[in-house]
């Protein structure tokens, strides 16, 4: 078997991340603290310590909320805006690998929420629909389940697919190429709102021009009245998890440049 080079550092980077961020990266620094405290007791116990902290913060809504809104900064899109664009772009988001009920693949919740919210722009516009996202484990391409979903249950035609990207700057890279080959430059952008400085930094660096139509806000304004909700939970879990995976691919490409 031929040796692939893209594949293996794409691999190696889910692999660091998935280290360095929550859940995993409080557990191994609590676990290597205790560890360290069994020859120097105090240096480990404060690696233990920072660790529940680190999993604290990374689960409480008021520190969440703060990660989240330095993120979050895109506002909704015109009508405007709307006007201005030549074509829609939707982010794939994942697949539900198992949906028996659907007779097999299916876009995950996150993907679903992209595609419900570019269906209605694209209803509302009138402009052709660009779907991207391939296959991390050589199923069917997350795009062309978007597509089925866009156009089963949507009503709503697809031109492009893009079908061979893995990760945001491949989205990216490869929609361009689809996109200026049919004249198409200004596109209106759909993705979460917590990853649109990301992707529109990468659509952005593929030479197009960007009219951001961020979704599915995780944090509000005001945040909420009620007590439990300011207390750590699943859900704000995965919103810290989501924000610190935003903030690492942002440093990653700032290091990268």
């Amino acid at each position: 078997m031929a040796f692939d080079l893209a594949s293996t550092l794409f691999w190696l980077k889910k692999f660091v991340s998935i280290v360095v961020l929550p859940p995993l990266a409080p557990v191994l620094l609590i676990a290597l603290g205790l560890l360290v405290a069994l020859r120097w007791r105090r240096a480990g116990f404060g690696l233990a310590w920072l660790g529940v902290v680190a999993a604290l913060m990374f689960m409480t809504p008021a520190s969440v909320h703060w990660m989240i809104t330095g993120l979050e900064t895109d506002p909704p899109i015109t009508a405007e805006e709307l006007r201005e664009a030549r074509a829609i772009v939707i982010l794939g988001a994942g697949t539900r690998r198992y949906a028996p009920e659907y007779g097999g693949e299916t876009p995950n919740r996150l993907a679903l929420e992209r595609i419900r919210y570019g269906a209605r722009l694209a209803r509302a516009s009138g402009l052709p629909v660009l779907v991207s996202g391939g296959s991390l484990t050589g199923g069917k391409p997350e795009a062309e389940l978007m597509r089925a979903v866009l156009q089963d249950e949507f009503g709503i035609k697809v031109r492009w697919t893009e079908a061979a990207s893995l990760d945001t700057h491949q989205n990216a890279r490869f929609s361009a190429e689809q996109l200026k080959a049919a004249g198409i430059r200004r596109i209106v952008l759909v993705t979460h709102a917590i990853h649109m400085p990301r992707a529109r930094a990468e659509f952005e660096d593929a030479g197009l021009e960007v009219f951001p139509a961020p979704t599915a806000w995780l944090s509000a304004p005001g945040g909420s009245d009620e007590v439990l909700a300011e207390l750590p939970g699943p859900t704000t879990a995965y919103a810290g998890w989501y924000a610190a995976h935003e903030w690492l691919g942002l440093l990653a490409k700032r290091l990268g440049r």
